[in-house]
């Protein structure tokens, strides 16, 4: 057979293996962008966590949401969230739904670019995680993933965060 042939056939078994309720790798399982699709929050939908935040200081920026999974392997590694949600900030209280794969364990890192640069500038720029844990200088917005983690069932679970400006 050729490259091509190989290629598409391996897709089409792919695709059959998924549909099908075959686990998909965990590699397929990282870095997906999305929108925030509230009805995805709905009742009876899940599972999915539906994020309330409050203490956006302002309407200027983006607003980033990352969902990851709540393993010390995981939690705020490079590359390794699970979901993304970004939109435009808007000052006070903003809600995401937030769909996670499975039931499970997962942390929630919420991050505002206030000039929109997308680089961070530690005295404007805030960020925030679930469960609320103490940012400091000292742990530079780290804190371990046993402080974050919060678990998530297969309906949607309602968590609220509060940013964090220094």
């Amino acid at each position: 057979m050729n490259t091509l042939v190989k290629r598409s056939a391996a897709a089409t078994l792919g695709a059959a293996l998924i549909a099908s309720g075959f686990a998909v790798p965990a590699s397929a399982q990282y870095r997906q962008k999305i929108s925030n699709d509230m009805g995805k929050c709905a009742s009876g939908a899940g599972p999915a966590v539906r994020v309330t935040i409050s203490g956006v200081k302002s309407s200027s920026g983006r607003v980033r949401v990352q969902s990851y999974r709540g393993t010390k392997a995981d939690w705020l590694e490079k590359g390794r969230w699970i979901n993304r949600i970004e939109a435009p900030a808007r000052a006070g209280t903003m809600t995401f739904c937030m769909p996670v794969p499975a039931a499970g364990t997962y942390g929630i890192a919420v991050r505002h670019d206030v000039n929109g640069n997308g680089k961070t500038e530690i005295r404007e720029d805030g960020g925030a995680m679930s469960n609320n844990p103490s940012i400091n200088i000292f742990n530079l917005g780290k804190p371990s993933y046993k402080k974050t983690a919060f678990n998530v069932g297969n309906g949607v679970t309602s968590i609220s965060i509060n940013m964090r400006y220094f």
